[in-house]
């Protein structure tokens, strides 16, 4: 994953980075069969590795890209098919997934919000992503997409001391619990069935320690 970060009323990124990497596992534990009632269902065990910056970051907290954590997600997924009056597929998911990290050494400035001269560690909390999603053919090409989303984040806790000041009290903050929702709409187009593009935004309402925040999406989708 790469990225830029786009900063009001501070510096952005220097250019664009690298974020953390990750391996994914999946095994299937049910199949869809057309007039049948059972979904396809598949357990997924994903590992992130943090290959992306993530402190002594200068004064441009903008270039940290990664969490510096080993991060461990459980998912389960499923989905379905509905073929509806007109003709055309309607296909549902729903997804559950539960994040778990590693504590990580922090140095300096950081993702983390910590200052020059930190020197301590982070422990961020686990995560919940619930996600039901539909898709709509309009077309054999065209696709119209909408996801929702509740995603719950647990407190991240921060303690160190001050390098320049080592008589100062120790450090220690909690980003406290958070909660978003969201839905994400989006269109899709096909060139052929192994290869298409998708279009869209995530929108999130202000919730609890997080903000309105409306985010463009593209992506394109290789099949082989």
């Amino acid at each position: 994953m790469a990225g830029f970060n786009t900063v009001s009323g501070g510096p952005s990124s220097a250019g664009p980075g690298l974020g953390d990497a990750g391996l994914l596992a999946q095994y299937g534990l049910t199949r869809f069969h057309a007039g049948g009632w059972m979904p396809a269902t598949a357990i997924n065990v994903q590992e992130t590795f943090p290959t992306g910056r993530y402190d002594r970051l200068g004064n441009r907290p903008s270039d940290g890209f990664g969490s510096g954590a080993y991060t461990t997600t459980l998912s389960f997924y499923s989905q379905t098919y509905l073929w509806l009056p007109n003709g055309r597929i309607l296909r549902m998911r729903f997804n559950v997934s539960q994040a778990f990290s590693s504590s990580v050494n922090v140095e300096d400035a950081s993702v983390y919000g910590t200052q020059v001269g930190f020197r301590g560690a982070a422990r961020p909390g686990s995560s919940l992503l619930i996600n039901p999603a539909w898709e709509y053919s309009l077309t054999r090409s065209w696709v119209l997409a909408c996801d929702l989303f509740y995603r719950h984040g647990g407190n991240t806790r921060v303690t160190g001391t001050n390098a320049y000041e080592p008589l100062a009290p120790g450090i220690q903050a909690d980003s406290g619990t958070s909660d978003t929702f969201g839905l994400a709409p989006a269109i899709e187009y096909n060139w052929k069935s192994s290869l298409g593009v998708i279009l869209g935004a995530r929108v999130s309402a202000a919730g609890r320690n997080t903000a309105a925040t409306i985010t463009p999406v593209m992506a394109i989708n290789y099949v082989h």
